[in-house]
């Protein structure tokens, strides 16, 4: 009997969802004569003013560098890097930036807010952290400055 619930359950679940689906055919037109919307609107094509015709640009998908008052204004390469300057407390617990740079590892001692240090390590953009700002920079040394 248990089983049989569990299999009626399932079915009535399966169904629901099935309802819920749309259709990949073409729409039928609602009372009002006009077609539901079912997709993303199509942009009207341009007609440039010269007669030519013309090719649409990619949006640029290179990411843009951490902005802080007196940060870099190039993020340094992937790979070793050297960065120096003073320490101030993230937005979170436990999270450290220095020059819009957020400090993942090293000694905790001297990454402390309002120390100026100079840190030794590598940025590593894609890293997901509990930290809500700053690009990771995993850090392999640490020194006061």
């Amino acid at each position: 009997m248990r089983t049989f619930r569990l299999v009626v359950s399932a079915l009535v679940v399966c169904a629901a969802l099935s309802a819920c689906g749309g259709t990949d055919g073409p729409a039928t037109p609602t009372p009002s004569g006009s077609s539901p919307v079912t997709g993303q609107p199509t942009p009207p094509a341009a007609t440039p003013s010269t007669g030519a015709p013309t090719t649409p640009t990619a949006p640029s998908s290179t990411p843009k560098p951490p902005t802080s008052p007196g940060g870099p204004t190039v993020p340094p390469p992937v790979g070793a890097t050297e960065l120096t300057g003073t320490i101030t407390p993230g937005v979170e617990p436990n999270c450290v930036l220095l020059d819009g740079y957020l400090l993942i590892g090293g000694p905790r001692d001297v990454l402390r807010a309002g120390a100026k240090v100079t840190v030794t390590g590598r940025v590593e953009p894609g890293m997901m952290t509990t930290c809500q700002q700053g690009t990771p920079f995993v850090v392999e040394g640490a020194h006061r400055s």
